[in-house]
């Protein structure tokens, strides 16, 4: 085989993004992003105007969570680990911490660190305000009083807290105002399933508005388009107009509690706040082919305006900019583009290349990826992507890979995939469906996913193959499905619950026993609050315990699994515990079926460790040659 016609090793998929986090300095003059070597990541901060590098810092094999600029010297690095926590009652969590990088000074301060009586973890997003003077706030817990969870001020030369606001821990969430005091805030009653909008009046703060919400609770989002109000994300039906569609967020004065809908061109997913005043300037949804944006502020529109225009057809993302939006970071990612960070000067007219995720892969290498949509059994029409393996030009009688995605309430779009372009790079065609359930459809859409686990939401997935059998485009003889977290589960389900379609499974970190999961999301397996609410509405259940959820759990389903199943988990994982795959591993061995585990040491749900991530892709790719090899009858 011609050298230069084969594929790249699996190595450079299987790797973390070689660069990510690109962060402009408030003036634009610096940039900083995060660089990764095997497990080591580096801080590097790069001067614009002379693309020299001015600092710099190893950051380790710290899981890194999030960039922020404090101001032109000091920039806020966030990192995770997952620990076991005695301080408060052992249990097994992700754990956030901060640490602040002086530029000048070389040196990093841990936030929070010698903090008298204060455990030195985050309970919330860091907050940088940059008003009158600079200061910057997190919530933390004090060993003194367990109610306590109040907001600390951090003193930017030592990185101690001092207390700011005494809040406790009924306060669910706040907003701040561009000085750093809190405006608003939320409360949620888990006993009597009440959420609450408080605002400030005189020196304390008064309830405005209740509700009940047993599952999904309103969210505070920020400060209002002029700062005399706060936006909530809220369901809020009665202040829509009969026959338009209902708004999602909602501006509430501040002053006399009144509510108005925000209304946009689109049904934005989120908002976006200038970076000094704190003031709301745009939303931005997920769409199909990429991030969609809308901007109330001239200066950004005009940003935003050119960043169009220079990336016609690309689907850029943003990602930061400067302070008076003269300068943006974007990302660019999809067909010849495995994941590239750009620059954008509208002062000087120009746009740097910073660098790729995924430099070893060659644009000619990138699996083309198209939409697709199909109809489902009662006829749900059904939005998804098809990656085919490069070269070929007209796909037929493919080895099928079907690849749901997690969530399950999110969507999968249309970009770079390392994990389906690794599977198309070595023959298989690759079906993403995004299935009912998922996010991205409208809530109808979503809300047919209720109650679906291993019914509806599984048979949306066979359904596609179906199609695609229909097609010609696969061999529907060979279909194996793989999948992580949700689709962990239906990677599952699909030997055990959707007979005759696989002929192998791969479940990474997948939900193998639905009774158990809900309940391991209580107090002491017995006691119902908002999340286990939420899962049982998704499942189908309706109550903890419900032995109903038995019916589609693919534990209690072992002796019925007709292909062979790899299971995939890591030890650290805090989101679902390994404990689902040993379960369903047991089972497996216990009904004579076919099935391999591995253990992953020192990985996450989110496989974010580089050796661990490189030995789930290789064991997958290993299982699939074996099970359902390209190119055999």
């Amino acid at each position: 085989m011609d050298r230069s016609s084969a594929p790249p090793p699996l190595a450079a998929y299987g790797a973390l993004p070689s660069l990510e986090m690109a962060q402009l300095s408030p003036t634009g003059r610096r940039l900083a992003f995060i660089t990764v070597n095997g497990e080591e990541r580096t801080l590097v901060l790069l001067d614009m105007a002379s693309k020299a590098q001015v600092g710099g810092a190893g950051v380790g094999e710290a899981k890194v969570r999030d960039l922020e600029w404090i101001d032109e010297g000091r920039i806020l690095i966030t990192t995770s680990k997952t620990e076991t926590v005695p301080e408060l009652g052992i249990f097994t969590a992700e754990l956030f911490t901060s640490q602040i990088y002086d530029i000048e000074k070389g040196r990093i301060i841990e936030v929070l660190k010698d903090t008298r009586r204060v455990f030195p973890v985050l309970f919330s997003p860091v907050t940088v305000s940059r008003g009158s003077t600079l200061k910057v706030f997190v919530r933390a817990y004090s060993f003194d009083n367990p109610e306590r969870l109040d907001l600390f001020r951090i003193n930017l030369q030592s990185g101690r807290g001092e207390l700011a606001e005494v809040m406790g821990r009924a306060v669910s969430d706040y907003v701040l105002d561009a000085e750093g005091e809190s405006v608003a805030r939320s409360e949620y009653d888990e006993r009597s399933r009440t959420w609450s909008l408080l605002l400030r009046f005189g020196g304390g703060f008064r309830s405005v508005w209740k509700t009940e919400a047993p599952i999904e609770t309103p969210q505070l989002i920020g400060l209002g388009m002029t700062g005399a109000s706060v936006i909530v994300k809220a369901d809020r039906p009665d202040l829509s107009p009969p026959g338009r569609e209902p708004a999602k967020f909602f501006d509430v004065n501040l002053e006399t509690g009144a509510w108005r809908a925000l209304r946009f061109d689109f049904q934005p997913e989120g908002l976006i706040f200038h970076p000094i005043n704190r003031r709301l300037i745009g939303a931005t949804e997920l769409t199909d082919e990429g991030r969609r944006y809308a901007f109330t502020d001239p200066a950004v529109s005009a940003l935003w305006a050119q960043v169009q225009q220079a990336f016609n057809g690309r689907s850029p993302a943003l990602v930061s900019w400067s302070e008076d939006f003269r300068k943006a970071v974007v990302t660019t990612a999809g067909a010849r583009d495995a994941g590239t960070y750009y620059v954008v000067d509208l002062d000087r007219g120009g746009i740097v290349r910073v660098g790729g995720a995924y430099e070893d892969i060659r644009p000619d290498q990138i699996a083309p990826v198209r939409p697709i949509e199909y109809a489902a059994a009662d006829g749900l029409i059904i939005h998804g992507y098809l990656t085919t393996p490069p070269g070929v030009a007209e796909p037929k009688d493919l080895p099928l890979v079907v690849m749901p995605h997690g969530g399950p309430a999110a969507h999968d779009i249309l970009t770079f995939d390392y994990w389906a372009q690794a599977l198309a790079s070595r023959g298989y065609a690759v079906l993403q469906p995004n299935f009912r359930g998922s996010t991205g459809y409208g809530d109808a859409f979503l809300e047919a996913g209720y109650g679906e686990w291993g019914r509806k939401m599984q048979t949306d997935l066979s359904d596609g193959a179906r199609y695609l059998a229909d097609q010609g485009v696969i061999d529907p003889n060979k279909v194996c499905i793989v999948g992580a977290s949700y689709g962990g589960y239906a990677a599952l389900a699909g030997p055990t619950l959707d007979l005759g379609v696989y002929k192998c499974a791969v479940a990474v970190a997948g939900v193998s026993d639905l009774r158990r999961m809900v309940a391991d999301q209580s107090v002491e397996r017995r006691q119902e609050n908002a999340t286990t609410r939420y899962w049982n509405r998704f499942m189908g259940a309706d109550r903890i315990g419900d032995r109903s959820l038995d019916e589609r759990s693919p534990a209690f389903l072992a002796n019925r699994a007709d292909a062979p199943i790899l299971l995939i988990h890591g030890r650290d994982d805090s989101v679902v515990p390994i404990e689902q795959s040993r379960i369903m591993v047991a089972a497996l061995r216990r009904a004579g079926k076919p099935v391999e585990f591995v253990e992953l040491q020192g990985e996450d749900h989110w496989l974010s460790r580089a050796d661990t991530r490189m030995q789930m892709l290789r064991e997958t790719m290993r299982f699939l040659e074996a099970n359902n090899p390209v190119g055999a009858n």
